[in-house]
């Protein structure tokens, strides 16, 4: 007995972790930075982590309440029904929900590429089949319309990445728009704002009939925008929320979909502990300011202090460009300093870096300059 045919699925490769490092190269790991992961380097809100250790007393209970609670939170946050908001194990799980409620066997997505490996593999977890719209290296992978809408062809669900992970270029809102306004009634726009709290630029939760960004004062770019039904906006507590440890995203969806996510979710998608979590963090305010700032400073520094070119982020991590990028990995990762070599993202010559501290910022790219040099 053997499971189905696989081969054409390309497994998501994460960032390496400290202890794996260290246990590699035989050495103690607080020897090492890592900003290979796009983690939050200030860690969760201190809010956030007292909740996660009231609810390990309740873990052995459903997390029913606090489902409820958190949805109501994330509602009111984004000015949405309820019912908009499905709940889920990380941003990963919201796109799986998604592809349920969306996918017949056989049905065709367009994803970007280079991109996030889990929209095709989901997609493919779903019966469906995948098809990509290339982020041209001469224009600085800029995304626009044009560049998905030439590559369209009558595809069930269209996946945009603003800001775009690995290179950390943002999609204007009006430019989704169209996209979404050109594509078939039956074609979803999904769009992957998982480092949105990052951008400037407004959300597309405002094209599903929310607010652009009630907490960040950005809800008059709303501009009245008449509800749509064919476009779906991922978020997730990973990031700026520095939660990516308990797994909790979401997906605002349009109030057409409300009714499909309890026929399409796992049971309780998201932990007791996640959801008191999630729930603290929306409440400390500053702590998602002070991440944001921090990244923001990185992002500078980064790009006004490394001996490569760079790419214009709005992300929390730099795309570098070194011409090696497994060779400069490999250096770097003997100096203490763990970046992500982007060959899994077909980016060869290039690293990402994670925005750090302070600190930690700097002295990875004193090291990578070393290695540069």
């Amino acid at each position: 007995m053997q499971p189905r045919d696989l081969s054409a699925h390309d497994p998501y490769e994460a960032g390496r972790g400290i202890e794996e490092v260290a246990r590699e190269l035989g050495r103690d790991p607080d020897e090492f930075v890592k900003l290979a992961s796009n983690e939050n380097p200030l860690g969760p809100s201190p809010d956030a982590a007292d909740a996660i250790r009231e609810a390990a007393g309740r873990a052995n209970s459903y997390p029913t309440a606090a489902h409820t609670d958190l949805t109501a939170a994330v509602a009111d946050a984004w000015d949405v029904a309820e019912a908009q908001v499905w709940l889920a194990n990380g941003g990963d799980g919201a796109l799986d929900y998604l592809a349920r409620a969306a996918l017949s066997p056989g049905d065709d997505v367009l994803v970007p590429d280079p991109g996030f490996s889990y929209y095709a593999m989901s997609a493919r977890y779903h019966h469906g089949a995948v098809r990509s719209y290339p982020l041209a290296a001469a224009d600085d992978y800029a995304m626009d319309a044009d560049t998905v809408l030439d590559a369209y062809d009558g595809e069930r669900v269209v996946y945009v990445t603003s800001p775009h992970n690995p290179t950390g270029r943002v999609m204007a809102l009006d430019e989704i728009e169209r996209v979404a306004a050109e594509t078939d009634e039956e074609t979803l726009v999904i769009v992957d704002e998982a480092y949105g709290e990052y951008a400037a630029e407004p959300s597309a939760v405002s094209l599903v009939g929310g607010v652009a960004s009630k907490e960040a004062g950005l809800s008059d770019a709303a501009e009245d925008r008449a509800p749509r039904d064919d476009v779906a906006v991922l978020r997730t507590f990973s990031k700026a929320y520095g939660l990516a440890g308990v797994r909790l995203g979401y997906a605002v969806v349009p109030d057409a979909w409300a009714d499909a996510y309890a026929r399409v979710n796992t049971p309780f998608a998201a932990s007791e502990i996640a959801c008191r979590a999630g729930l603290a963090a929306m409440g400390d305010r500053e702590h998602v300011r002070e991440s944001v700032e921090t990244a923001a400073w990185a992002r500078e520094y980064v790009s006004d202090h490394v001996d490569a070119p760079t790419l214009p982020s709005s992300g929390n991590f730099v795309l570098v460009e070194v011409g090696d990028g497994t060779g400069t990995y490999e250096a770097l990762k003997r100096r203490g300093v763990i970046v992500r070599d982007t060959s899994s993202y077909g980016l060869p010559e290039y690293v990402r870096l994670t925005c750090g501290t302070r600190e930690e910022t700097r002295t990875a790219v004193s090291e990578l300059n070393e290695v540069l040099a």
